[in-house]
């Protein structure tokens, strides 16, 4: 990119941090300082603008690059990661939205502390949402840093790391000064803006092949080197049983993770009741359904028209896939129109990290400071005094993903982001699934589902591939490699689940039924809820 064109983009970023900051200030000025509005924003959204709150918060940078970059890079083995965030919805939709919604107040261990004893159980789902949200902001600080290095010209280490700790900066701010009102908003203006590059980009695209979807895919497996193997299964996972089992954890954890993820789950509370919020869930459906479609034309168009060697000599993980293809589409990088081009779809791909990084930021932070400070300190801690935990809490994880981002930066995002969903389907779900439909669970049982999916979950990502052993893991000069899968879903996630079963059925505590039922009416009903 030539120097006026970087000026270009730079100009687009900033305009987007200016509007964004914009929001925080005037929200900021506006507020009362209480739980309810830095948590849940007042609860005052309407269905349309939470669905569309969602949808930014989970079309994230792995949706928007990872996903592209891994179709262009591995046709049709990238589409799973498409599916399996699609198909997650629907365990969503009827499993957790509106029961979620009537059971708690701000985060998972509302629901699950409301039948059983606060203090060791709201310690172990806050230590889990943080485990899991820091993971999460791992894979967009490593998206920031491709980005802004591709823009630059300088892959190096030097762009990388700095954007990494502005990016950290700055969702330090929308967090700290603006709460749950800010960071929807920006979430909002985040989800129209990709919409509309998403439209755009995936028309200009299949005009090119004049709207023929087949001569589309027949051109990416002609330019790919693979022929007709670059459209069937197998290209990245099918190699042997080890990359098999690796597909089908890797699935288990995206269709099973969404529904555990922490910054989603208090998205429900920032609507007036549960109806509001199973509607909201139809929004955002409708939108990511129709966004992940189009990643699936973006990827194979990116691979027809630049080509996978092309894209991999620019990231080798795939990352800048889709601002490669739209300099492609405006008439290369040199031109004037590749370069406009080029500048919007980047400045949206930022705008889009510095929103779901805010997001959640905010909902890790509500963990440490509603269930861990608030169990630690004194179980009815002042809520100014936990308003304030909270943003302390945004300054130190927002500092601990800015030092994890910096060591991950040759990671795919969307790969990191299947990370995340494992350790979430592993710690999250099972308790949050038992909690609200097992008649006997007990303390016992919620305590050790947690710990039981989150132990394992970490400890195989630390002894999988992704982390030694390889020359693609984080450490490829050692190797403490024990565990071949580099997705953990299919061993942790039954581990959580069975260690919830176990913890319960030898426990001495004798489930409370009363606290069930009380659980159970409020859950269905709404009777009672916040």
């Amino acid at each position: 990119m030539t120097t006026e064109h970087q000026t270009l983009a730079l100009i687009l970023f900033s305009l987007f941090i200016a509007v964004t900051l914009g929001i925080t200030t005037w929200v900021s000025r506006n507020r009362h300082g209480s739980a309810e509005e830095f948590y849940a924003g007042g609860r005052l959204f309407s269905p349309l603008e939470n669905g569309f709150a969602i949808a930014g918060d989970y079309m994230s940078a792995a949706s928007f690059l990872g996903i592209s970059g891994l179709i262009a890079l591995f046709g049709y083995d990238g589409l799973l990661y498409s599916v399996g965030f699609l198909v997650a919805w629907l365990v969503v939709l009827f499993l957790v939205a509106e029961l979620v919604r009537n059971c708690g107040r701000f985060t998972l261990a509302d629901v699950v502390a409301a039948r059983m004893s606060e203090r060791p159980v709201r310690i172990a789902a806050g230590t889990s949402s943080v485990t899991v949200s820091v993971l999460y902001l791992v894979a967009q600080m490593v998206g920031a840093g491709s980005l802004v290095g591709l823009l630059l010209g300088d892959s190096g280490t030097a762009a990388r790391t700095l954007t990494v700790i502005g990016v950290g900066a700055l969702m330090v701010v929308y967090v700290s000064f603006g709460g749950m009102r800010a960071t929807t908003w920006i979430q909002i203006v985040k989800a129209v803006l990709l919409m509309g590059g998403a439209v755009t980009l995936t028309v200009l695209v299949l005009l090119r092949f004049h709207g023929n979807f087949d001569q589309l895919l027949t051109g990416a497996a002609e330019r790919s080197g693979h022929g007709l193997r670059f459209l069937s299964p197998g290209l990245k996972y099918g190699g042997d049983w080890t990359a098999r089992f690796d597909f089908m954890s890797l699935g288990l954890a995206l269709v099973l993770g969404t529904a555990g993820l922490p910054h989603i789950l208090s998205r429900f509370y920032t609507v007036p009741t549960a109806r509001a919020a199973r509607r909201s869930v139809v929004w955002a459906i409708a939108l990511i359904g129709g966004f992940y479609l189009m990643t699936i034309v973006l990827g194979f168009g990116a691979a027809a028209l630049v080509g996978p060697d092309a894209v991999r000599a620019s990231n080798a993980s795939g990352n800048t896939a889709v601002p490669l293809l739209a300099a492609f589409l405006g008439g290369g990088a040199d031109s004037t129109g590749g370069a406009v081009l080029f500048a919007f779809v980047a400045a949206i791909a930022f705008a889009t990290i510095l929103a779901v990084v805010a997001g959640i930021t905010l909902a890790s932070s509500a963990s440490v400071a509603h269930d861990l400070y608030a169990s630690l300190k004194r179980r009815h801690a002042r809520q100014r005094s936990e308003v304030a935990v909270a943003r302390t809490a945004a300054v130190g994880i927002g500092a601990v993903a800015i030092a994890l981002g910096l060591l991950a930066q040759d990671l795919n995002v969307a790969f990191l982001v299947g990370l995340a969903f494992a350790v979430s389907a592993s710690a999250n779900l099972p308790v949050l699934l038992y909690s609200l439909f097992w008649r006997s669970f007990t303390t016992r049982g919620a305590v050790w589902s947690v710990y039981g999916g989150l132990i394992p979950a970490v400890v195989l990502v630390v002894l999988s591939p992704v982390v030694s052993g390889s020359p693609e893991s984080l450490f490829p000069g050692v190797s403490f490699q024990f565990f071949p899968l580099q997705n953990p879903g299919l061993v942790s996630i039954p581990l959580g689940f069975l260690a919830g079963w176990l913890g319960t059925v030898t426990s001495a505590e004798e489930p409370d039924e009363a606290k069930h039922a009380e659980t159970e009416v409020r859950s269905l009903t709404g009777a009672g809820a916040v």
